[in-house]
């Protein structure tokens, strides 16, 4: 779900929210017990002088009274192959009218990076003079490790072929993170994420649409006294199913940094970062057993309207285990044969 430095906004091109974690049926109601999701995770991004530059200050390799001229040839370049577990327990009496779960994310992947150009600029001196300098950058960083726990709760309401939703998630930061590494698998901070959701599903017809609107507040990076601003992500999803058990449709992503970065380690000013995502998508549902079912699906965004934060494409495997819906009740026909 979360947390590939590479992939990411905010802090150096960094943010908690992973856009295109929710999507199609985001909002239905799901069958009561433990399910599993396992998911892979491939992205390959770009940045240009904007986002390097503010790496290089969270690096330590740009002293903070430096005045950067960062328009000439730096450039970041970054791949994550990364691997979500996410076992989930959907509660059978409900809560609030609605549906309750509870699910925990846990990552583990590689995240590789470079940085490389020329970075241009003075540095102010004791007596308020600058004193002007270049430098040629060429460094790379490969990082294995896990990524921080992410616990997430939401409620889930259907009134027929309309369905509601809402969560809150957060961030623990305990995955593998160095404030002076250039690939990282946990962002350094906390952070809590809430919002709602909507799906328009009708089994007759196969049509279904969901949308899931999310803000992230951001606790301070201790390490680079570094605050992200609010954050703002919208993921959906617009599906056929052109049988009971294949899907096919589109999804798509908008991301937008709505409150400035702050803190003493803040020396890139207020860093708004924003990208949008679309692209198709190919789901499947089959049996396992009496009990329960499988459900597969492929996904995958291109990114575009990107700034300050590193853009390119990602794609989503997800493999998922849960309940089978429950047979239909005899009629009352069959009761009397």
């Amino acid at each position: 779900m979360f947390f590939s430095q590479c992939a990411l906004a905010d802090e150096g091109g960094v943010s908690f929210w992973v856009p295109g974690f929710f999507g199609s049926l985001a909002a239905a109601p799901q069958q009561p017990g433990w399910s599993l999701a396992n998911i892979y995770y491939h992205t390959s991004v770009s940045a240009g002088a904007d986002v390097a530059r503010a790496r290089e200050f969270t690096l330590g390799r740009v002293p903070a009274n430096a005045t950067v001229n960062a328009n000439l040839n730096l450039r970041l370049n970054a791949t994550g192959d990364l691997g979500f577990v996410i076992p989930t327990y959907v509660f059978a009496t409900p809560v609030l009218g609605g549906q309750a779960s509870a699910s925990l994310v846990s990552a583990y992947g590689v995240v590789s990076t470079t940085l490389a150009g020329q970075l241009a600029g003075s540095l102010t001196g004791p007596g308020g003079g600058s004193i002007p300098f270049m430098r040629s950058d060429s460094i790379s960083d490969t990082t294995w490790g896990f990524g921080d726990l992410v616990p997430q709760f939401a409620l889930r309401w259907n009134a027929g072929v309309n369905n509601y939703m809402t969560y809150i998630t957060g961030d623990i930061p305990v995955g593998a993170y160095q404030s002076d590494r250039l690939s990282n698998l946990g962002i350094g901070h906390g952070a809590i994420d809430a919002g709602g959701g909507y799906t328009y599903f009708n089994p007759a017809t196969g049509h279904e649409f969901s949308g899931v609107l999310g803000f992230t507040y951001n606790f301070k990076n201790t390490a680079t006294q570094y605050q992200n601003g609010v954050d703002l992500h919208f993921d959906w999803g617009a599906s056929q199913f052109l049988t009971k058990q294949v899907q096919v449709g589109l999804v798509g992503y908008a991301y937008k940094d709505i409150g400035c970065d702050s803190g003493s380690g803040d020396h890139v000013g207020c860093f708004q970062s924003q990208v949008f995502g679309i692209g198709p998508q190919f789901g499947y549902v089959f049996p396992l057993s009496e009990t329960l079912q499988g459900y597969i699906n492929l996904k995958g965004y291109a990114e575009f309207g990107g700034s300050d934060r590193p853009t390119g494409w990602n794609t989503w495997l997800t493999f998922a285990i849960s309940p089978a819906a429950a047979p239909p009740p005899p009629t009352s026909r069959m009761i009397t044969k």
